[in-house]
């Protein structure tokens, strides 16, 4: 059992889904809501790693930004260059990338400026006291999940070579910065269940610097137990993610959501406000004390049917409760019986 909490984790506030605001918007809005602070999504005005790689008065600017507003930032993001470091590049990485990553679109120089742009993010994360980002990793082998046409075992180890050849020598600035990369598990990356994770791991050589973003929304769709997960990857979660998903599998909707926009009620499942779907916080923040787990928890906040304006306070409500009420107690109920003084 690990060490009893001495006060709750902090509770903070992805700006991913917020990026369309401006980043001081999005502070003010936190701090009125009571979040403890952010994790910053490298995106839209809230920080540019290249900018933040080097910059000292850049750096200086978003840490008074956040002493303003009484936040701190414990991570950073780096999800969406991640994604395309090993991706297989289409339009749809044009519309999450900058326009400097993109370039002029061949898929090996996006693949390079992306993970260029992902070894900033380290350097950024270390000028701003962060020790942890969190994001994708991309996967060339993602496209043949259903396994036809029939997929040799050969190419699938050559999906995850390119993996450790791209990412080793990212994770190798991570170490020289003293930063952590913590990965999503999630479909269409390297590991997205139990076992994809397992051999991520082994495939980059169980390096230190390399570890988990632990989200249960991308776990429950898919009919997976998050509390084992966290039990046998306890030494690799690095960061935790505060995200619902709710399963309407009623016969006629699909587990793979059918092409179909989020909220229509023809999808198999879909993201929820936490606290708004199936999956099992409590068990989870109790194990999350069993493990040792004294990080932030962050709200990131998804949901087709909210607005998110509410969603955001009403989700921080949500998980700080949990926090809250499940602080390791300080001595075993059964201790009262013992008739012993």
């Amino acid at each position: 059992m690990a060490e009893p909490l001495k006060t709750p984790r902090p509770v903070t506030l992805f700006t991913g889904q917020w990026a369309d605001l401006p980043f001081e918007e999005v502070c003010r809005l936190a701090s009125e809501w009571g979040f403890d602070g952010l994790e910053i999504a490298t995106w839209g005005d809230h920080l540019d790693s290249t900018r933040g790689a080097t910059d000292d008065d850049y750096i200086a600017e978003k840490k008074a930004t956040l002493d303003k507003y009484g936040l701190k930032v414990w991570t950073i993001s780096a999800h969406l260059s991640g994604q395309a470091v090993c991706d297989l590049i289409d339009e749809r990485h044009q519309d999450i990338v900058s326009v400097d990553v993109w370039g002029d679109g061949d898929p090996e120089g996006v693949r390079q400026r992306a993970a260029q742009y992902v070894k900033d993010t380290a350097r950024t994360a270390a000028r701003l006291g962060v020790k942890t980002v969190t994001g994708f990793t991309g996967s060339s082998v993602w496209h043949t999940v259903a396994m036809f046409p029939p997929t040799p075992e050969a190419m699938v180890e050559r999906g995850y070579r390119d993996f450790a050849d791209r990412w080793n020598p990212i994770i190798d600035v991570f170490d020289e910065v003293g930063v952590k990369f913590a990965l999503e598990v999630h479909p269409s990356e390297v590991a997205y269940d139990y076992w994809t994770t397992k051999r991520t791991l082994e495939a980059i050589g169980h390096r230190e610097a390399f570890g988990l973003n632990f989200d249960p929304s991308h776990f429950v769709w898919q009919d997976l137990d998050p509390v084992p997960f966290l039990r046998d990857f306890a030494d690799r979660i690095y960061h935790v993610h505060c995200k619902d998903s709710r399963k309407q599998l009623d016969g006629r909707n699909g587990r793979l959501g059918s092409h179909l926009p989020w909220a229509d009620s023809r999808r198999g499942w879909d993201f929820t406000s936490v606290g708004h779907g199936d999956v099992p916080w409590e068990a989870i923040f109790r194990e999350l004390n069993n493990i040792g787990y004294a990080g932030p928890t962050s709200v990131e906040w998804e949901d087709a049917g909210i607005d998110r304006l509410r969603g955001a306070p009403d989700a921080l409500a949500f998980v700080r409760g949990l926090g809250e009420l499940f602080q390791p107690p300080a001595a075993a109920f059964d201790a009262a019986f013992s008739s012993k003084g």
